[in-house]
């Protein structure tokens, strides 16, 4: 099964380095990045596209079709944010992108990039726990493929990329020394990324995936 794979966020760490694993991949056959502006990443399976505004689709619809998978990596900082405008920018957004591709592609398999102790009641007292929950529920039922919520804790960083966040740069020595203490609360990026590339080509048992699960999936060969 070729990966024929649309990448939100790809100017974000976080989706730098899931980018990074699907251009690596044998499986990943071809990759579309939307951003509101330029990577600066050239590679022979990967098409660009620049646009601001993520709330409307309408101009570059028609080149949204043919894709068998999105990794959404795509994300605001909630830090310092009014619940409404947090909620705008990430359930709302989340969710304009998601409803268009489900419509385009009926074959997709969608992963969104959530977080550990996300609130799937959302009735908690965080308040991007509750808004990330409500994004995850509402995303479960669109109809896609399937689609996986990854719940990923602290992620090492790709050596090399360079939108790696300062605060990540900073503790990074200390990744050997905390990951065997707490399993369950870190994992690297190049297992995220691997890990979505599996879970479309081979698919998991849940639809929302803890550090654990990242881990488990990443690592699975048949």
């Amino acid at each position: 099964m070729k990966i024929n794979v649309i990448v939100t966020g790809a100017t974000g760490m976080v989706g730098e380095g899931v980018l990074h694993e699907c251009l690596l991949s044998p499986d990943v056959e071809k990759v579309l990045i939307i951003n509101r502006r330029p990577s600066g990443i050239t590679h022979p399976k990967l098409k660009e596209i620049i646009h601001t505004n993520f709330f409307d689709f309408s101009e570059i619809e028609y080149q949204l079709s043919g894709y068998n998978a999105c990794f959404f990596c795509l994300g605001a900082s909630s830090v310092g944010m009014k619940e409404e405008e947090y909620n705008r920018l990430t359930f709302t957004l989340t969710m304009h992108v998601a409803k268009t591709l489900s419509g385009l592609n009926t074959d997709m398999v969608f992963t969104y990039v959530s977080g550990a102790a996300t609130d799937s009641t959302e009735k908690g007292k965080s308040m991007w726990a509750r808004v990330k929950g409500k994004t995850e529920n509402h995303l479960i039922q669109l109809p896609f493929k399937k689609a996986y919520m990854f719940r990923p804790g602290y992620m090492q960083p790709t050596k090399g990329l360079k939108n790696t966040i300062i605060f990540y740069k900073a503790i990074s020595w200390l990744y050997p020394l905390l990951r065997p203490v707490f399993p369950k609360f870190m994992c690297t990026l190049k297992e995220l990324g691997q890990a979505m590339i599996n879970c479309v080509k081979y698919g998991y048992e849940k639809q929302i995936l803890e550090v654990g699960d990242i881990v488990k999936l990443a690592a699975y060969r048949p």
